[in-house]
């Protein structure tokens, strides 16, 4: 394939436009700095509480909106065998950020949280905090290698380049301007990015609805133009365990991203912390239209009228790919390009996010807290940016792996979903957890998602719900078995809590049987849990920045 030189010098000049906003976040960073009176280390992660309302609204819908949810959207709507009913990605998301704004905006912000494992930390300390955050940083990796494959599979499809050098290149810009600004660079690129997003994918839209490849939509109800099967989809009472549990990982599994919180807590005020939570809801919904829209089209597109010719990419294994495809052969060339772009902005608005979430919980909770206490702000900041750095490389080292974009999407959340979900729960929600029950509640739920297997990871499942099928040679779970773990890890944690809290209260055992010394410390826990200085949390509900 020829590699198109215009398209390709179109998307390095988009390149370099990115990279200057990145510069200029920095430089808006540094001013910030010095009129800051807290730690210079959380201009990098919280941008020092100074985030407006607008900015916040954009930089966490970019976030959300990355190249797993364009591709992986499309990817399953055009998929014969799922169809629009399996498009979870915009009503799940936008639950999340309902969710968020509902239950878990006011508690986070009110008490001037730095991180999202700062709760943990304060009530159950160092040890368990650097535990739960394993699985947070793998689902971090997770997510930047499914962003990044989904940029390198469309611009070798489109320009013609290879997949590898795209992958690196696009790594490079978000880690450079990441490594420079921390969250400022990242929110103000990302104003940038999710407008062109939105723009370029909604142009490609018309173009791709009169092509004289595509059918019309009314002609295709019954049938796929590439298979058997209505694009629309179909949910069959068998499936439905399956449907709800990957609905509930994407809405539920979202809200333990340290990347959500990050905008939380940046944010003036509890009360603007929940509007940019509501307000991305709707935004993000409506972003995720194009894509659905594109695998409609591509549903209905009779492959052989195009140079993709037969059989279609489903039956060739490029429904991952359908995307890029679309946009390739049911464009003309100029909006093919603008689509590329839409993905590689899509993809460093995510990117960047995730980079700088791992690096401020291993700054934050890991290397000031446990490793050096006295370390300077110089030191800590510079810690931040090689933690952006080593997740970025080894982000984009499982880029390379040949999976499913919409596979390693669902996959990046998994833990999150079944792990630190239901501890976040109880320790925001919870006042009698304590460690004895979160240790017990992260066993439960780890050791329950382990047993059941995962076929991406070929890991065989020792635990076979009812529902199982054998399908090429592996064994898939159709019984919602995230669920199951989440929910046993969550009722562990509140009942083994409770029990410990009612035996050691009413002294039923000696106090050197507290082994963790969780309860010697319980007064001063409750104290530090108290909403910080309520009353200028709520004269700050009032001056939020828009």
């Amino acid at each position: 394939m020829t590699v198109d030189v215009p398209g390709l010098v179109s998307v390095i000049v988009f390149y370099l436009f990115i990279l200057a906003i990145g510069f200029w976040g920095s430089h808006k960073a540094k001013k910030v700095e010095k009129t800051c009176t807290g730690p210079k280390s959380e201009i990098s992660i919280i941008g020092g509480r100074n985030i407006s309302v607008l900015v916040g609204i954009f930089t966490m819908t970019a976030t959300w909106v990355g190249g797993g949810y364009i591709m992986g959207t499309a990817e399953s709507v055009y998929t014969p065998t799922q169809g629009l009913v399996w498009a979870l990605g915009p009503p799940a998301f936008a639950m999340n950020f309902l969710l968020g704004g509902l239950f878990f905006a006011r508690p986070m912000r009110s008490k001037r949280y730095v991180t999202m494992l700062d709760p943990f930390q304060n009530r159950y300390g160092n040890i368990f905090t650097a535990i739960i955050m394993l699985p947070a940083l793998f689902s971090d990796i997770l997510w930047v290698a499914c962003i990044l494959a989904a940029l390198g599979g469309t611009m070798s499809i489109i320009l013609g380049i290879s997949s590898t050098v795209s992958i690196i290149i696009s790594a490079a810009v978000s880690i450079i301007y990441t490594f420079l600004g921390g969250l400022y660079s990242v929110a103000y690129t990302d104003i940038f990015q999710l407008c062109f997003i939105f723009v370029s994918l909604w142009l490609c839209v018309p173009f791709m609805v009169l092509s004289p490849a595509v059918t019309a939509i009314s002609h295709t109800l019954p049938l796929n133009g590439s298979h058997e099967h209505a694009w629309i989809g179909h949910l069959d009472m068998a499936d439905s365990g399956k449907w709800v549990d990957e609905f509930l990982l994407l809405a539920l599994g979202g809200l333990s991203y340290q990347s959500l919180y990050q905008r939380i807590l940046s944010a003036a005020s509890s009360a603007q912390a929940q509007i940019t939570c509501f307000a991305a809801a709707g935004t993000v919904f409506i972003t995720g239209i194009p894509s659905v829209v594109i695998g409609v089209m591509a549903a209905a597109a009779d492959w052989n009228q195009t140079d993709y010719g037969l059989p279609p990419p489903f039956e060739r294994g490029d429904a991952g790919k359908i995307l890029p495809l679309a946009l390739q052969h049911l464009t003309p060339t100029w909006v093919a390009v603008l689509g590329i772009g839409s993905v590689a902005a899509a993809v460093m608005s995510s990117m960047d996010s995730v980079l700088l979430s791992s690096a401020s919980m291993f700054t934050q909770n890991i290397y000031k807290t446990t490793l050096r206490k006295k370390a300077s702000e110089r030191e800590l900041q510079w810690v931040i940016r090689i933690s952006v750095l080593l997740v970025g490389l080894a982000g984009t080292g499982l880029a390379f792996e040949d999976k499913s974009v919409a596979t390693l999407w669902i996959l990046s959340g998994d833990l999150l979903y079944c792990v630190i979900f239901p501890q976040l729960v109880c320790v925001l929600h919870f006042q009698r957890a304590n460690t004895y029950g979160a240790i017990t509640g992260f066993v439960v739920g780890l050791l329950l998602r382990g047993l059941s297997g995962e076929p991406v990871l070929g890991i065989p499942p020792l635990l076979r719900y009812p529902g199982w099928r054998e399908e090429n040679n592996r064994i898939i779970q159709y019984f919602p078995y995230r669920t199951v773990a989440m929910l046993a890890s969550l009722i562990s944690t509140v009942i083994v809590s409770w029990l410990l809290d009612q035996i050691f209260d009413r002294q039923l055992v000696p106090e050197s049987w507290d082994l963790l010394q969780f309860f010697e410390k319980k007064n001063e826990t409750e104290e530090d849990d108290k909403e910080s200085e309520p009353c200028l949390e709520t004269s700050q509900a009032f001056n939020t920045k828009f």
